[in-house]
């Protein structure tokens, strides 16, 4: 066994270790953390508490200081023994978004785990006011999320009223998948006043083929650009006139961090696919105007 691991498991036994509650109001503030993604990591750098993470994983990219952060594991598993060496006082797990068996043992070793389980854009002011408890920075955080509050209805006011727009949204190429109105996604496009043309799908995720989005015929394709390490296939939609939004070139690529991250940054890609796809509204509403909508 590990040394680390041993002097871990000696002072576990000799302490007596509570895995706190997160609503643990009497809890000191956490001043060595591990957050286990990158939307955490985003997070708790726009309250202030950024210094304080002592260990994150892959992908964790933003800001630019986080690169620096160390890595203990991703997606796929968090390496035990190096998280343990860097003997944080909290570990803010994504919920859905890490392995479940890891947190597990953390919690068994006495480790404080809690869990981020924001869903919905109208959760992330209430997490950012969440990482402000855990860090003792109430403040900032209210600022933050107020912010973000402010912006967003901004946003769903000045989009409410306008004319749909159809969307495929093409969450990834191959296998060609996309999004149901279960999604944060859809949530993100409704704000935008458009329609997702996949909303009634019955998974969230669903893998689907061209044949699929000939027979729902969007008007716009929006494609994420998702950091990967293999590199993605490219679609020529040119290939398919039948559709709208292939027949009027009417494709928006999105930077997928803002978008499909649970930050406050998520406003940033927000106003940007809004815009898009409002051009886009307009273009297909001139071409109405003009006797020539397909």
């Amino acid at each position: 066994m590990n040394k680390v691991l041993i002097i871990w498991l000696s002072l576990v036994f000799l302490l007596t270790a509570i895995s706190a509650s997160a609503d643990d109001s009497s809890a000191p503030p956490a001043k060595r953390i591990v957050a286990l993604a990158p939307h955490i990591v985003e997070n708790l750098y726009a309250i202030g508490a950024g210094e304080r993470i002592v260990g994150t994983v892959e992908y964790a990219d933003y800001p630019a200081e986080a690169n620096q952060i160390p890595r203990i594991g991703g997606f796929h598993g968090i390496a035990l023994e190096k998280l343990l060496a860097l003997s944080p006082d909290l570990v803010i797990a994504w919920q859905g978004g890490n392995q479940q068996a890891d947190l597990e043992k953390l919690e068994q070793l006495g480790i404080k785990v809690v869990y981020s389980k924001t869903k919905d854009l109208q959760q992330i002011p209430d997490s950012l006011r969440w990482l402000g408890q855990l860090t003792a920075l109430e403040e900032n955080a209210e600022q933050v999320a107020r912010r973000f509050e402010q912006g967003l209805a901004k946003l769903q006011k000045r989009y409410r009223s306008a004319t749909p727009v159809s969307v495929f949204y093409q969450l990834w190429p191959a296998p060609m998948m996309t999004v149901n109105g279960t999604t944060w996604i859809h949530q993100t496009l409704e704000v935008c006043g458009a329609s997702n043309v996949f909303a009634d799908a019955t998974t969230a995720y669903p893998q689907i083929s061209i044949e699929n989005v000939l027979h729902t015929k969007p008007q716009v394709i929006v494609i994420p650009q998702e950091k990967s390490k293999k590199a993605q296939p490219k679609i020529d939609w040119h290939n398919w006139p039948e559709i709208p939004a292939a027949k009027h070139q009417q494709y928006i690529e999105v930077n997928a961090d803002l978008l499909h991250r649970y930050t406050s940054r998520v406003l940033e890609g927000l106003s940007g696919l809004c815009d898009r796809l409002d051009a886009s509204r307009t273009y297909y509403q001139k071409l109405t105007t003009a006797g020539k909508q397909t």
